[in-house]
């Protein structure tokens, strides 16, 4: 399992003290240190089956500040991952990654749910 994070990040911090918790062996990643690039995005997006908009950190300030808000209906899923991977502080966090699922953001029912499939 990867464990994607920013640890000054709240949230982050909650799910990773969950994870450890659980007793859930994961590889631990600073999300802005090490940006998810648009091949890995691709490949968590087509796995989670979820809209490609819960990938984005819709909360965080850089979104708010190049109004993507208003951009991201008129671009192509393409460019909206290519923009993803320019910039760990655009994408959701934290994000668990396991060989079933694709997880962004922590809600807890779920990650049980992915960690019991493993």
């Amino acid at each position: 399992m990867i464990f994607l994070e920013y640890p000054k990040c709240s949230t982050c911090q909650k799910a990773k003290k969950w994870l450890d918790g659980q007793n859930v062996n994961y590889s631990d990643r600073h999300i802005v240190e090490n940006n998810p690039t648009f091949e890995e995005l691709k490949e968590w997006y087509e796995k989670s089956g979820l809209p490609l908009k819960k990938f984005f950190n819709t909360s965080g300030l850089l979104y708010k500040s190049m109004g993507l808000k208003d951009k991201l209906p008129q671009m192509s899923e393409d460019e909206q991952l290519k923009l993803l991977a320019t910039n760990g502080m655009l994408v959701k966090r934290p994000i668990l990654i396991t060989d079933k699922a694709v997880l962004p953001g922590f809600k807890e029912q779920l990650w049980e749910e992915a960690v019991k499939k493993q």
